[in-house]
């Protein structure tokens, strides 16, 4: 229920706000979810590092913005600014020279994993078609989700990868690629015609199995740092980043395969 009640109020916020609310306010939206999802890395990571988590959550979300620059090039350069700002950060408050390089990998991977990635959604949003795009990339993700969820309960019998992930399967992960091309067929014929079955076909592939390795990316790094959900922000469905997991990976894929691809 709480999973049905969450759901039942996130998702129409943002689909309305990538319909209506235009670039600006949908980057607002992704800049919380940002902000949030640094501050569960740095929970999960470091937990002891407040100054820290603060600090990036702040700058992460920054990120977020530079495509309303104008130059793509500025992304790259606050990614730079970031890691050059946060090594120094972090060489003046060292605290245990032999968990130094760790703690630094940790604060240089929470930017390039979230805000680099999620970034890309603001500039799939500025190109043509952005809207629908946007609304392409949730169709994936979602039939994806519950199609492997399905499939697996139904039909699941060999495992997918179980050091990582014990209870997917090979079934429901076939099942979920046929979601996703359920998916963008549906936005095709609803909303997006100029989408090809070439396009269609690709993309749900593609980003279908890419989603996918983004949840067992992230199943990857809460086993690593030892919790069962990234937060508790969102009832019944955990922290930010274990509902932003599929996307934080096809965002990128996403925009460049409409960069250099799409031909509508």
């Amino acid at each position: 229920m709480k999973r049905l009640i969450s759901a039942l109020i996130l998702l129409p916020v943002l689909i309305l706000t990538i319909i209506k609310g235009g670039p600006l306010l949908f980057a607002c939206l992704l800049a919380v979810f940002v902000f949030i999802g640094i501050h569960e890395f740095y929970r999960m990571a470091l937990p002891d590092r407040s100054v820290e988590a603060w600090s990036a959550a702040t700058c992460g979300t920054a990120l977020i913005f530079t495509p309303f620059l104008g130059d793509h090039h500025h992304a790259l350069a606050g990614v730079a600014i970031l890691f050059l700002a946060f090594a120094l950060l972090f060489l003046f408050r060292i605290r245990n020279v032999a968990d130094a390089a760790r703690e630094i990998a940790y604060a240089m991977l929470a930017f390039l994993y979230i805000p680099f990635l999620l970034m890309h959604l603001v500039m799939l949003r500025q190109t043509a078609y952005g809207i629908q795009w946007l609304l392409v990339l949730m169709l994936i993700v979602m039939t994806n989700d519950s199609a492997a969820y399905y499939t697996g309960s139904a039909f699941g019998k060999r495992r997918l990868y179980p050091l990582v992930s014990p209870k997917k399967s090979i079934e429901g992960s076939l099942g979920g690629v046929a979601g996703s091309i359920g998916g963008t067929l549906i936005a095709k014929f609803v909303f997006f015609h100029q989408l090809s079955f070439r396009d269609a076909l690709l993309t749900a592939v593609f980003i279908g199995i890419l989603g996918q390795a983004g949840d067992l990316f992230e199943s990857l790094l809460k086993r690593s740092f030892g919790v069962k959900d990234s937060g508790t922000v969102i009832p019944g469905h955990g922290g930010v980043l274990d509902r932003l997991d599929s996307i934080i990976f096809a965002a990128p894929a996403m925009y460049y395969y409409v960069i250099y691809f799409f031909k509508g």
